[in-house]
């Protein structure tokens, strides 16, 4: 037995690794440390909660007063929520700064978690069943209506009904609980990628000349970004617990009032905000989806002389206005849909998706002038 373990964590402590990463290569062992917060504190709420539209938002207050520590499980799983996007999006911000999208494979399955992560959110979201819980639903899943021909159909068939009811809630329910084990075993793939081709590093050189043993150097760093994600977690769940939620979900879901400005979790203001830029239905719902799955045309657009992008300054200075782009359109997000942040909205989406485009364009130009 203890011969079969070393074969299993030799491999793991003896993996080659470029000598110059820098804490920047953390955020992908603190994300799987997300998910397991995740799952476990999920699995102890999953005990008490009732997938009943009468008894669901009674369920979370009963667990917040009357379970042994139920009130700290529940502020691990929903601000665990907050942290895994905060530390994903760091995640992907720093592939894109460093060209990471270079390893095709890996990057690929990168996105379809993200993807994946997003929707487990989104049905996640809905369980609490407040107010924006309820109405932001129902915004979202209306928007397959925009599909021609079969889209009505389909929202009746995803809510289980010509409304959102008890069957919408179990199937959500159903959907947040088994959507963690298919991120489990995307994670094992997109691990099993990046240890076939090795991490890229900040110099963007090919460093397989430059590589030492992930143990003990690597494990000291991670320890080290762990124990900071640590101290923020624990003080946002401790001392600002409700900072990540809307106010609106302290009231129980009420069909026949809707609140003044749907919006839906901070993690998504930015798509939200790019969906109601647009003021076609079918235009919106397409320029939603791309905001992510634009990230995919990443690795089959670039191709670049230098594997980083600290050699391209122009696009350096591309990379940080995506960023600005990015908090924008999330403040945006957060503002009602009138005068000026209809025209803001338009204006920075404009921006989001021309960052793209520009950089292929630009890095080309770049390769050819040297």
């Amino acid at each position: 037995m203890k011969k079969k373990m070393i074969k299993i964590i030799l491999p793991l402590t003896n993996l080659p690794t470029p000598s110059s990463i820098s804490f920047m290569w953390n955020f992908g062992s603190l994300l799987l440390i997300c998910l397991i917060n995740q799952i476990f504190t999920g699995l102890f709420l999953a005990f008490h909660y009732k997938t009943d539209i009468n008894l669901a938002f009674q369920s979370i207050i009963n667990m917040n007063r009357n379970i042994n520590f139920g009130w700290l499980i529940r502020f691990f799983h929903m601000n665990g929520a907050s942290m895994f996007f905060i530390m994903m999006y760091l995640h992907i911000s720093r592939g894109i700064y460093l060209n990471s999208f270079n390893f095709k494979m890996t990057w690929m399955m990168g996105v379809t978690l993200f993807l994946l992560t997003m929707m487990t959110a989104f049905v996640g979201y809905v369980l609490p069943w407040g107010q924006m819980s309820f109405w932001g639903a129902t915004v979202i899943t209306n928007l397959l209506s925009a599909i021609p021909y079969l889209g009505k159909s389909i929202v009746i068939w995803i809510w289980g009904g010509f409304s959102i009811n008890n069957a919408t809630l179990t199937r959500f329910f159903s959907i947040h609980f088994i959507l963690p084990f298919m991120i489990i075993m995307f994670t094992m793939i997109h691990l099993m990628f990046l240890h076939l081709t090795g991490s890229n590093n900040p110099l963007g050189i090919n460093s397989n000349f430059d590589k030492i043993n992930f143990s003990p150097y690597f494990i000291i760093k991670d320890l080290m970004g762990l124990i900071i994600f640590l101290w923020m977690f624990i003080n946002l769940t401790l001392l600002f617990p409700y900072l990540m939620n809307d106010h609106n979900n302290f009231i129980m879901a009420n069909p026949m009032i809707t609140p003044n400005h749907i919006q839906p979790e901070w993690y998504f203001l930015f798509s939200y905000t790019i969906l109601r830029a647009i003021p076609n239905k079918l235009g919106g719902v397409m320029a939603l989806m791309m905001s992510i799955l634009i990230l995919f045309i990443l690795p089959i657009f670039n191709k670049k002389k230098f594997l980083s992008i600290k050699f391209y300054p122009i696009n350096k200075i591309l990379f940080w206005n995506l960023i600005m782009t990015f908090f924008m359109l999330t403040w945006i997000g957060m503002n009602p849909v009138e005068y000026p942040f209809i025209s803001m909205g338009q204006i920075f989406t404009m921006q989001y998706f021309s960052y793209f485009f520009l950089n292929f364009y630009l890095t080309k130009f770049w390769d050819n002038m040297i």
